[in-house]
């Protein structure tokens, strides 16, 4: 039972009117405290900025083997690089570690910054198109897909077996409870693949190619295949999709933007920080905790909520102002520690050419009202209609 001290809520952070906007609710929930026990889950939301953080660098204490807020994908996730802890982390980690570096990366630059370009002047050409499906979906989908060198007939499903990949990892609702299933799908396919079925030289590839080195176990090399597929796409796809939401909402940003480029990289954090893709991550204490003088027992729950903690007024100057020049390079959207996300180096490079490529020839974005994606894990928009397109003047 709850102690009556115990800051609690019966909110459920994940019924379709707080997906919709969960910024509300979140500061409900850091007014009552950094740690919060929420009794629909019987699980403990930690809320503030340092917090999660702290959370975040203590990976001995808050145990990745419950990233998902239920048991059934927690023993799924077993050995898998999302799921783990070090030194088993490590070691899964390393596989493609040098293939996502910002060193790596760098030398994709030209490639990237090419491709962005030519989308993006084909879809101004139209004047008229849809921000999510035709951009932000298109450019990352086209790029990772290449780079993890997956056959062509994965084409069609990767797009909804990377939502549901998220989708499974809230609570034993409706949504993961269809996520399942097509979760098994994907598995299913990807577990026919066999390395030679990769293109030589892709990172896909190089999985396997770690596996006959004895570098790692031959069954790690499906699930590492499907988490790399999958977690490169959707936060990035989000990512450039609320961008452009943001930026056509506040043209006086995006002036900023145009008349400095330079502003664009922390331009993009803040964005990632405003609003971010992945909402919420879920971990397990291993011992008994204090968290800003709330105890946690040990073997809890706990939801690292990242979209809350970007926006906690204890860490940033009205948090609910977007405005580029704040450049928080300290979000919390990408992780921190041992499980900071490692493609944030390509999803950086690939929004700042998409944003960069828009920036050097649209004076004005006129969008719709944006058709918003619910996911229990991510934060994004399904739909977004672009009605006009100024040109630069």
């Amino acid at each position: 039972m709850t102690p009556t001290l115990t800051p609690h809520s019966d909110v459920d952070l994940f019924a379709d009117p707080v997906l919709e906007d969960p910024y509300p609710t979140y500061r409900t929930l850091r007014d009552l405290g950094g740690a919060v026990h929420l009794a629909r889950l019987d699980a403990w939301a930690l809320t503030r900025y340092d917090a999660v953080r702290g959370a975040l660098g203590d990976w001995q204490t808050f145990s990745s083997s419950a990233v998902a807020l239920n048991e059934p994908v927690n023993e799924m996730l077993v050995g898998t690089v999302l799921a783990a802890d070090p030194p088993e982390h490590d070691v899964l980690r390393s596989v493609l570690a040098d293939r996502l570096g910002p060193r790596a990366v760098r030398s994709l630059q030209a490639d990237i910054a090419t491709r962005a370009e030519a989308l993006v002047e084909e879809v101004v050409a139209r004047g008229e198109f849809d921000a999510v499906t035709d951009l932000a979906a298109a450019f990352p989908f086209a790029v990772v897909f290449d780079l993890i060198g997956l056959p062509d007939d994965a084409r069609p499903n990767m797009l909804r077996w990377a939502d549901a990949t998220f989708n499974v990892c809230g609570p034993m609702n409706d949504r993961t409870a269809g996520g399942l299933l097509v979760v098994q799908e994907m598995f299913e396919w990807v577990a026919t693949l066999k390395a030679g079925d990769l293109l030589d030289g892709s990172m896909g590839r190089a999985i396997f190619e770690a596996a006959e080195a004895g570098r790692i176990r031959p069954e790690s090399c499906i699930p590492l295949l499907a988490a790399y597929a999958t977690a490169g796409m959707d936060t990035t796809i989000n990512a450039i999709a609320n961008a452009v939401h943001l930026f056509a909402q506040h043209p006086d940003q995006w002036d900023l933007v145009r008349a400095d480029p330079a502003l664009l990289p922390g331009a993009f954090n803040e964005v990632l920080r405003f609003d971010a893709p992945v909402q919420v991550f879920g971990r397990r204490t291993t011992r008994v905790v204090d968290v800003e003088g709330t105890e946690i027992p040990a073997d809890s729950q706990v939801l690292l909520l990242y979209g809350s903690g970007n926006r906690d007024e204890r860490h940033y100057a009205d948090p609910d102002r977007f405005d580029v020049t704040r450049a928080p390079v300290d979000h919390l959207t990408f992780g921190y520690g041992t499980h900071g996300c490692a493609g944030q180096a390509l999803a950086r490079l690939e929004a700042h050419a998409v944003l960069g490529a828009l920036a050097a020839r649209v004076h004005r974005l006129h969008v719709g009202e944006p058709k918003r994606h619910l996911n229990n894990v991510l934060r994004g928009i399904e739909s977004l209609q672009v009605h006009g397109v100024e040109l630069d003047r």
